[in-house]
């Protein structure tokens, strides 16, 4: 059977969409919407602790931060909320660099095929290694033989010097709960930037930012016809999911609008309908 690889960023494992999975061809959804949700349309909140949040914070404070990395941190469209307040951020690159990054693969192994290499127990492994390694190597069920997992390591700089396999692969077997798992590490070549980042305060708090929002988004969705209106309903009572004259129509209405988020073939709104404010959301 032909082995299968995936990449897990740090520990977060890609998910895989599975073959024949069904999907409307069409949807209109309607969710009420209150001052957080229409905040929360336009604005990002990074975890107090996070790479985005630190770099927030300390461009607040001190006017300005740098950070080097392989790519940008912010949508240009959003706000970033930071210890609720909400900033317009300014993110530039102004130095560019090459930079070696690692990934470490791993795949289940048979205990026969792996005499005579180097082994550690995974209990033995540094913090780094674990962190990174743990949701594979967790207890259960182990990796599907066939498939490899590999984990981006990211650059030696970012791992320092705890770690067993980067830069420098020591073991070649880890054993965790009597099961055996072949380590391999790749490297690559990536493109590094220098960032400067600048804060400008939006809002002083949650009201006021969704009071902005309501100001360049919000529309009355309102003179529609009695076929209209069922098919909004039902999207208000859970979906729509039918491509019918009705849906087009209503999907028609809503992109006269400015949309928060629109593309060629769907689009967020935020309106009000009988007096109560939506998100709506449509695909076509």
């Amino acid at each position: 059977m032909r082995r299968r690889e995936l990449l897990a960023s740090g520990t977060a494992l890609l998910s895989v969409a599975l073959a024949g999975c069904g999907h409307p061809p069409v949807v209109l959804d309607f969710e009420e919407a209150t001052t957080e949700t229409v905040a929360e349309l336009v604005s990002t909140t990074p975890e107090p602790g996070s790479e985005a949040y630190e770099v927030v914070a300390s461009a607040r404070d001190n006017g300005s931060a740098i950070r080097r990395g392989r790519r940008e941190l912010f949508d240009r469209t959003n706000a970033v909320r930071v210890d609720g307040r909400f900033y317009e951020v300014s993110e530039t690159a102004i130095t560019s660099s090459e930079v070696t990054v690692y990934t470490v693969t791993v795949e289940a192994a048979e205990s026969n095929s792996t005499a005579g290499l180097r082994e550690v127990a995974y209990e033995d492994l540094p913090e780094t290694d674990r962190e990174q390694l743990g949701p594979i190597l967790a207890e259960g069920e182990p990796p599907d033989p066939d498939t490899a997992i590999g984990v981006d390591y990211g650059s030696a700089e970012e791992v320092g010097n705890d770690s067993v396999f980067v830069p420098e692969r020591q073991y070649d077997v880890i054993v965790r709960d009597g099961r055996r798992y072949r380590v391999r590490v790749s490297s690559r070549t990536a493109d590094e930037a220098e960032y400067r980042y600048a804060v400008t305060e939006v809002a002083p708090d949650v009201e006021t930012f969704a009071d902005r929002v309501r100001d360049r988004y919000l529309f009355a969705l309102t003179g529609l016809s009695a076929a209209e209106r069922a098919v909004v309903e039902e999207a208000i009572e859970g979906a729509y999911f039918d491509e019918d004259d009705a849906f087009r129509s209503v999907v028609d209405r809503l992109r006269s609008h400015a949309g928060v988020d629109v593309t060629d073939s769907y689009g967020t709104w935020l309106l009000t309908y009988e007096g109560v404010e939506y998100r709506a959301y449509a695909e076509w």
